[in-house]
């Protein structure tokens, strides 16, 4: 049973997505609410984030609309090192700030700024070591920053009792198709 989930995936500009009102952000939270509906029905407790922007902030947004109809389920930030957001600009630094004071718990794995890739290796193995199992929306045909993560999980999942959940490309578009199909009925 996973009870502790990391959520991961693409930033939101690997995916070619600049502005709030993408179509594409709706099919992506469509995809992590069907999994995550799954996860919670079967006990899941605990959604671990990093709070980098795309997937994991949009993961954010869903989890606290999810939260009236599952006001039990808890979201914690975990950042690799503090001040990720300094260099984002202000309307994201707003939306980011706002994710992070409704969270339920927030730290930072480093205690310190940015000062090198290293922060975040440690910030991946300490999600792992401290959840049961990851979410992370990633295509091996499209590679990008998750890749990393989904390695270090996989080679975690190796020696651990660990569930590794992936939506991908194909995923995703028949979420688009039976979304068009809604709106064609």
């Amino acid at each position: 049973m996973v009870k502790r989930l990391v959520v991961t995936g693409y930033k939101a500009h690997e995916l070619g997505i600049f502005n709030d009102s993408h179509p594409g952000i709706a099919i992506i939270k469509k995809a992590l609410e069907n999994q995550l509906r799954l996860l919670i029905d079967d006990g899941l407790e605990w959604i671990i984030l990093s709070g980098q922007q795309g997937v994991e902030t949009w993961t954010a947004e869903l989890i606290l609309q999810m939260k009236k109809e599952f006001p039990e389920i808890k979201y914690a930030i975990i950042t690799p090192f503090l001040e990720q957001e300094k260099n984002w600009n202000e309307q994201k630094q707003a939306n980011y700030q706002s994710l992070l004071v409704q969270a339920d718990f927030q730290t930072s794995v480093t205690k310190k700024p940015y000062e090198a890739p290293w922060q975040f290796i440690e910030k991946n193995k300490f999600v792992l070591r401290n959840s049961d199992g990851i979410l992370i929306v990633y295509d091996e045909e499209n590679e990008g920053s998750p890749k990393f993560m989904k390695k270090l999980a996989e080679q975690y999942a190796e020696n651990n009792d660990y569930s590794l959940f992936i939506i991908d490309a194909y995923d995703l578009q028949t979420i688009a198709e039976e979304e068009r199909n809604d709106y064609i009925d």
